[in-house]
């Protein structure tokens, strides 16, 4: 006989008091009943039950096992659930936040693509350069830029934001390529205000294990990266901005990379979500696919 489904038969005969009790409530025979407390009493050679021509009561041995077998049972019928869901197809609403420059030039166009792979899904993206809290605030998952805190969320790691130093042909045809990076005092840097204070700001790059920094002259600070990008392509100056929105301008000569020997300082990228929760089909397959597209090589 099978031992689970024999315990679930002692727990209803130890609930009802009785095998036909029992019987009645499982829909089987009373024999069926008592079938299956035996095989337990011969598997066990204890006698869990004090048997009486009307009622049956729980032996000292068969009260400690009845405990047993509803905590058994009980961690069987979640072990089925877990599976039952991870096995279902994702549906539901997702509700996701993203820094905003990586969230509009790299993740929405990744997220037309999950959409697509997963059609009973909507998903809620919130794009934002604060800091926002996973939990009280109901998101389900997080990309988050730069070094982690200590934190209760659980954490995926993805490639670093890269960034790179680059200007327009019309720029560097009237201003020069700089070729090292003490050049760059003389020459109109786009700033990020999120990143540095006007006037002055400190721009890092590293060359052969060696950090070199530079304080340039930002005369235009600007708060979104797609206009530092805009400003750029008019001639504005030298920009020092995220590969992932510079890659198709750099491709099509639009922007040229300056300063290629030096590396400029990437940033740590991560996807998080909440550690204590069981994850939903939804919110694995979105991790999954944020981290088959952006992940660590």
């Amino acid at each position: 006989m099978d031992r689970l489904t024999s315990m679930a038969v002692f727990i209803k005969v130890a609930d009802k008091g009785s095998f036909a009790a029992a019987a009645v409530s499982l829909n089987i025979s009373a024999q069926m009943v008592g079938k299956h407390v035996v095989f337990l009493e011969d598997r066990l050679g204890a006698r869990l039950l004090n048997r009486t021509t009307r009622r049956q009561s729980l032996t000292e041995i068969g009260t400690a096992f009845y405990q047993r077998c509803k905590i058994v049972l009980a961690e069987a019928r979640t072990a089925e659930s877990v599976a039952l869901e991870l096995s279902a197809a994702p549906r539901g609403l997702l509700r996701v936040n993203a820094p905003v420059t990586f969230g509009a030039y790299a993740l929405t166009p990744m997220v037309n693509r999950y959409l697509l792979a997963y059609p009973a899904v909507k998903v809620d993206l919130t794009l934002t350069d604060r800091f926002v809290d996973v939990v009280d605030e109901g998101y389900e998952a997080v990309i988050r830029l730069g070094v982690l805190e200590d934190s209760s969320l659980a954490a995926r790691e993805l490639a670093p934001y890269r960034m790179i130093a680059c200007a327009s042909p019309g720029y560097l045809a009237r201003s020069g390529s700089p070729r090292q990076t003490s050049d760059l005092a003389r020459h109109e840097c786009l700033g990020y205000s999120f990143w540095s204070r006007p006037p002055l700001s400190e721009w890092r790059f590293t060359r052969g294990g060696e950090e070199y920094r530079v304080r340039v002259q930002s005369r235009l600070q600007i708060n979104d990266s797609s206009a530092l990008l805009i400003s750029a392509l008019n001639d504005g100056g030298i920009l020092l901005g995220p590969e992932v929105i510079l890659r198709p301008y750099l491709a099509s000569d639009q922007l040229l990379r300056v300063l290629p020997d030096y590396e400029a300082p990437s940033r740590p990228l991560h996807i998080l979500f909440a550690a204590h929760r069981q994850l939903t089909p939804k919110v694995r397959s979105f991790i999954d696919f944020v981290v088959a597209e952006f992940g660590a090589s």
